[in-house]
């Protein structure tokens, strides 16, 4: 049987007690989740892709990202495609900027964020959840949404 959004979060918190991990993932998750779209939108994409407006493969697999959301939690489902869409205007707007290429930005950002998580598991005294179960690496954004939710009394 699938576990529910309740059901996952209660696990990844086990490892997300301590004020100073869990702040460090406040600001770590979102910029690691936005890094990877990054990423992925650098990813040279066919021509045929040209016809249509943002599609690249950054735009694809957060439409297969989405969908596993909505499969959780058809709420946290929408809240996270909102939040996607959003990171995929900053990156395009920062695209524009021509400041650095996305995926140095992206890739440098990634690694800065990631040595933050591991320095907060460590005060935590407990291993990253995705260890355990790669599918963690997808609950730690909604982990983040569903506070949102609760704080909004948004019922998911």
């Amino acid at each position: 049987m699938a576990k529910t959004a309740d059901q996952w979060f209660a696990e990844y918190g086990e490892s997300h007690r301590n004020p100073t991990n869990k702040a460090i993932h406040w600001v770590a998750v979102p910029v690691i989740f936005t890094t990877i779209i990054g990423l992925l939108w650098s990813i040279p994409t066919p021509a045929a892709f040209d016809s249509v407006p943002y599609l690249n493969w950054a735009t694809l697999a957060l439409v297969v990202t989405t969908a596993w959301y909505v499969h959780l939690s058809p709420p946290l489902g929408i809240g996270m495609g909102l939040f996607s869409m959003l990171m995929v205007l900053a990156i395009s707007a920062f695209e524009q900027t021509g400041l650095m290429p996305v995926w140095a930005a992206s890739l440098l950002l990634f690694v800065i964020m990631w040595i933050l998580q591991f320095v907060g598991h460590h005060i935590e005294g407990k291993k990253p959840s995705f260890f355990k179960d790669i599918q963690f690496l997808l609950i730690g954004p909604a982990w983040l949404m569903g506070f949102i939710y609760r704080s909004l009394g948004i019922r998911y």
